[in-house]
């Protein structure tokens, strides 16, 4: 057997985008290495703030996460994902910089779902921030058009403390502020089949939303659980 090089990193063939932040990432968090049953690469791209990605398009920032994200493929990344749903304004343009996989959101998933949901069900997605989540942020992710759309806003923890980048989490409210919200966006819609979390801060409360809903949820744990393994198939 001849073994081949040309990396720096061997075995973390997924390379993560993170967001330049500071609230606590629990376990089930795409932020928490713990979170993998594989090893990954992290990336911080300096300065991108979550207030500056979800609620200001992440302006001026396109240069530096292409430069990170090269720099992950340098190290040994075999694809790239990013830890905010709202990074597939950048999709194309990451995809064309790199000669690796690209999957930037976990909203990129609601298509492939709706195919496998019951006849006459559709999934729905669960955002942290509705009001500045924009037709282009879902036409870069292939989100079918009327996809219904809940959000955790107006709760009285998660959004808050997440996009004010806060130094502290009360879990048990931002769990609250996660089921209450599936459950408001499964009362208007009575064909919701599942739920795709477009948030990666969403994560933990996964099966917390499932039990309260009755309904499959998808996350971006689900998404790069898959695309690992076809980045890096297991030998049986």
């Amino acid at each position: 057997m001849i073994a081949r090089g040309g990396k720096s990193i061997y075995g973390a063939s997924v390379g993560i985008l993170m967001l330049d932040a500071q609230f606590p990432r629990i376990p089930g968090d795409m932020g928490n290495a713990l979170t993998w049953p594989f090893p990954v690469l992290y990336r911080i791209v300096r300065d991108a703030s979550p207030d500056l990605v979800v609620r200001q398009r992440a302006e001026g920032m396109l240069g530096a996460f292409i430069d990170a994200a090269r720099d992950l493929v340098r190290d040994g990344a075999d694809g790239i994902t990013t830890n905010c749903g709202f990074l597939s304004l950048f999709q194309e343009e990451l995809a064309e910089a790199v000669p690796v996989p690209v999957a930037t959101s976990s909203m990129m998933q609601v298509d492939m779902v709706n195919r496998v949901l019951p006849a006459g069900k559709r999934a729905g997605i669960l955002t942290i921030s509705a009001s500045t989540l924009t037709e282009q942020h879902l036409t870069r992710a292939k989100v079918p058009a009327g996809t219904p759309i809940g959000t955790t806003e107006g709760g009285s923890e998660f959004t808050s403390a997440i996009l004010g980048n806060n130094l502290e989490l009360d879990v048990d409210k931002a769990r609250a502020d996660n089921v209450e919200a599936a459950l408001a966006l499964q009362a208007d819609n009575p064909d919701l089949g599942a739920m795709i979390l477009e948030c990666t801060n969403m994560c933990p409360y996964a099966a917390d939303i499932q039990q309260a809903t009755g309904l499959p949820v998808f996350s971006i744990v689900t998404f790069i659980s898959w695309f690992q393994a076809g980045l890096y198939p297991p030998r049986h």
